[in-house]
């Protein structure tokens, strides 16, 4: 066999490649939301067993206090006993049959509704999906790089750019709106900027249970007339209902149940700090924080047994030398990923957090700090990651570069969570053959045109050009670049997510400061 009939020269290779690239419907997401977790596990068996016994322990013999009478009545009718402590206070004690029982009778999986359907996705197993959270008091100014007072146009604002992330999978409330001291108009004018802002599914936090009423007739206006919420709830409400260490929180237990009656699922938070109100050592931590959100599964199904409830149990970090919370670090990456381990032991829809950067400029501790967190909760299969777009400053602080920065990171950790798939064709043996006994390398070849929409992610605002084209187009940086883009989208796009008959019927019943 001659050399020319050995290494026949294919035609178009370059021009096949650059076809592909150009042909935006060839295009496949290979890194979209709802990855499957769990290959990280810090815990072993072993350890879990060790912590999940501990936290039954500490419920059936210290039990939780300051239990509201209501919850404390209806507790004690399903099972628990209590405990009259040596000051006088009165404490709830829940045996281990009666918490496995409610574990097992708990609602293990449900859909969580956008307002748009193509938004609706199952929270469960280790399915793996990235979203917002926080109470920043301060937005880094997209033009002076300065911190100042969040308000209420900014959280609209942040709705509206988040509308636009692909990887960023619900919108809950990032920021307070500091311009509304009022907090009955605090908690309404927070929930219409979302509904404002976005379709996806939302998340919002209420103070008081006298506002849960109001808030949830908006949502029903909004989406078609009483009781068309309850039929496609696409908001959850954020509640702590637990104070740490071991007590339950009177008024977030009636918004919890107020929530309930209107058919909102929970999000049920612990929020426990290391050496502060949680041991230091992580075991004792996670076992105490573990018991904390077992007792918030309690509240809610004694009164609902199956109800739908994300069992978010976020361990936090302090520096041990200041007393300041630490939204970065190791500690607290490792923590929250076994958060999410424990979480799905149980087999209970997860909530934990990640990507608090403790950084306060658009730079590589931000970087670094965030991709730590947010790949540590994605590998151990978390299935609502909180926090995980935008935060900034220990969440003193949100920006809307670090919003789009933080979608982009977050493709490649949701590459990384799907792994790699070996099978015949992934292997390629066939291919491997062809390229060594024809042309000598992989260029232009099927395989490789198929990889490279089905495997790669091709990112559009890390720099990949060499120095010499990075300084001929200005030489910028990653918060330039992202500057630049969110700027572009907050000129450009302007949804319509609350049609003109339901905002004025909103806007005539309830007090609604967001200027039109």
């Amino acid at each position: 066999m001659t050399e020319e009939k050995r290494r026949p020269r294919r035609q178009g290779g370059r021009a096949n490649r650059q076809a592909v690239r150009s042909d935006a419907n060839a295009r496949v997401n290979p890194s979209p939301p709802g990855q499957t977790g769990g290959q990280y596990q810090p815990l072993t068996p072993a350890e879990i067993t060790a912590i999940y016994d501990t936290a039954l322990r500490l419920l059936s013999e210290l039990g939780m206090g300051e239990t509201p009478r209501a919850l404390q009545e209806q507790c004690v009718l399903k099972g628990a006993t209590l405990n009259a402590t040596r000051d006088g206070q009165t404490r709830v004690l829940f045996p281990r049959s009666m918490v496995e029982d409610i574990i097992a009778g708990a609602a293990h999986s449900f859909i969580f509704y956008g307002r748009d359907p193509k938004y609706d996705f199952e929270i469960g197993g280790n399915r793996v999906y990235f979203g917002t959270g926080g109470a920043a008091v301060q937005t880094l100014d997209l033009d002076s790089h300065w911190y100042r007072p969040s308000t209420l146009r900014d959280l609209y604002d942040f709705a509206r750019l988040v509308d636009t992330l692909e990887n960023v999978s619900w919108f809950t409330r990032c920021c307070v709106a500091t311009d509304l001291p009022d907090i009955r108009e605090l908690d309404i004018n927070t929930a219409y900027a979302l509904l404002k802002g976005t379709n996806k599914p939302l998340g919002t936090s209420i103070t008081l249970a006298e506002n849960v009423d109001p808030i949830i007739d908006m949502f029903d206006i909004a989406s078609g007339g009483e009781g068309t919420f309850r039929a496609r709830p696409f908001c959850k409400i954020h509640i702590s209902p637990v104070i740490s260490p071991m007590r339950y929180g009177e008024d977030a237990v009636a918004v919890a149940l107020a929530a309930m009656r209107r058919g909102a699922p929970i999000n049920c938070i612990t929020a426990a700090q290391s050496g502060a109100t949680a041991p230091a050592p992580l075991a004792g931590f996670l076992a105490q924080s573990l018991a904390e959100t077992l007792a918030s599964l309690i509240m809610v199904n004694v009164f609902a047994p199956g109800y739908p409830m994300i069992f978010s149990n976020w361990p936090f970090v302090i520096d041990l030398r200041t007393g300041s919370f630490c939204g970065g670090g190791g500690e607290i990456s490792v923590m929250n990923a076994a958060s999410a381990q424990l979480s799905n032991f149980l087999n209970l829809p997860s909530g934990v957090a990640s990507s608090m950067a403790d950084a306060k400029a658009v730079d590589a501790q931000m970087g670094s700090e965030k991709a730590l967190a947010a790949l540590a909760a994605g590998l151990a299969g978390g299935n609502m990651v909180y926090e995980s777009c935008g935060m900034m400053a220990s969440l003193l602080g949100v920006s809307f570069e670090a919003f789009v920065l933080d979608n982009e990171m977050l493709s490649h950790v949701q590459r990384m969570v799907r792994g790699i798939e070996v099978n015949e064709e992934t292997l390629g043996f066939d291919a491997i053959c062809e390229a060594v006994l024809g042309e000598g390398h992989f260029l232009g070849a099927g395989q490789t045109m198929a990889a490279m929409q089905r495997d790669y992610f091709y990112p559009k605002l890390a720099d990949r050009d060499d120095p010499t084209t990075w300084e001929e187009g200005g030489a910028k940086d990653s918060w330039q670049r992202a500057g630049e883009k969110a700027r572009a989208i907050l000129a450009a796009y302007h949804p319509s997510h609350l049609d003109v008959k339901a905002d004025g019927c909103i806007r005539a019943h309830l007090p609604i400061r967001l200027t039109q």
